[in-house]
């Protein structure tokens, strides 16, 4: 009877240990405006300042999982030249490379600036084989411009946010996208933006463009288009567009663009929240296109409320 009586103590003990480390466990999204005008292209400055201020142990990424077979099935001839060219690649040197696990676990925890070239080189190689998009392009990035990162801006969340982030916190990026049904949004998409020319959707969906590209222009002057972007208020909006919400009429397009944008926001907070609850670590960052932000928010908090989700300006 003891013995039974000490076993559960152990064991809600632990649950309690592990509900308590799970609470403290928390994630900042950040909205980025994926590439900006030139006009605008030290928008990333003010937020590479306050992420490195956050000081993140984990940084995730919209980019595939490695292990996302139906992503990539769809991605090596879907949308995106980048993806194309990535996967063709990944699938090549499968055949040739001779992937050696343990010399890539070596390199994999030095710290960045101790890689030589030829390191950097297998390492770029390596998350090639392995097919892992986000650290690929890390360290091809870091191979071009140095642990610095590039001295002018490229004008895109990687390379001016993102990877310089990870360079100075010596930190590798976690990829957490899922692409499963974007070929079906974007039918959706096309759908609903034909049935729109004929119910006032369209027009709806200009007016709003158009007082947010106007509401954006100060902001965008002072360089603080990545704060005004990452406002509650426009995050809706945002949100609302990408997912069909402005139409005057649910027809049937608009109504399947918003199924397989929600879906998709879930099941990108569950690739994310599944590796942070993986992982236990405390401070984590989310880079995501700010369309996406609300969406991953509100699957977060619904299905892992023990995890704190905040919000860039928020935070």
């Amino acid at each position: 009877m003891k013995t039974k009586i000490t076993l559960l103590f152990i064991l809600l003990a632990s649950n309690f240990v592990t509900s308590a480390q799970n609470q403290n466990q928390e994630i900042i999204i950040v909205g980025t405006m994926h590439t900006v005008p030139k006009i605008v292209k030290k928008s990333y400055k003010p937020m590479l300042r306050f992420a490195k201020k956050y000081n993140p142990e984990a940084i995730y990424v919209e980019s595939p999982m490695a292990n996302d077979n139906e992503s990539w099935e769809y991605l090596k001839k879907g949308w995106s030249k980048g993806y194309q060219k990535f996967y063709a690649k990944s699938d090549s040197i499968k055949k040739v490379f001779n992937f050696n696990k343990a010399y890539f676990n070596v390199l994999a925890h030095k710290k960045y600036v101790e890689l030589s070239s030829i390191e950097t080189d297998y390492l770029i190689k390596s998350y090639l084989y392995l097919r892992d998009n986000g650290n690929h392009e890390l360290l091809t990035y870091l191979k071009k411009y140095g642990i610095h990162g590039a001295k002018k801006p490229t004008r895109h969340e990687d390379g001016d946010l993102t990877y310089k982030l990870a360079l100075s916190k010596n930190l590798k990026v976690n990829n957490m996208d899922d692409q499963q049904t974007n070929k079906e949004y974007h039918i959706g998409w096309n759908k609903c933006v034909k049935e729109g020319s004929k119910n006032g959707s369209n027009l709806a969906g200009s007016k709003i463009n158009k007082k947010q590209y106007n509401a954006a222009k100060i902001p965008a002057i002072f360089r603080k288009l990545g704060k005004h972007t990452n406002t509650r208020k426009s995050l809706n909006i945002l949100y609302k567009m990408s997912s069909f919400n402005y139409v005057t009429e649910d027809t049937e397009g608009c109504l399947e663009g918003r199924k397989y944008w929600n879906e998709r926001n879930m099941r990108m907070a569950k690739n994310i929240a599944t590796q942070v609850l993986a992982s236990g670590k405390t401070k984590n960052i989310v880079m995501v296109g700010a369309s996406h932000v609300i969406g991953i928010e509100k699957e977060l908090k619904k299905n892992y409320p023990n995890l704190k989700v905040i919000l860039m300006n928020e935070y």
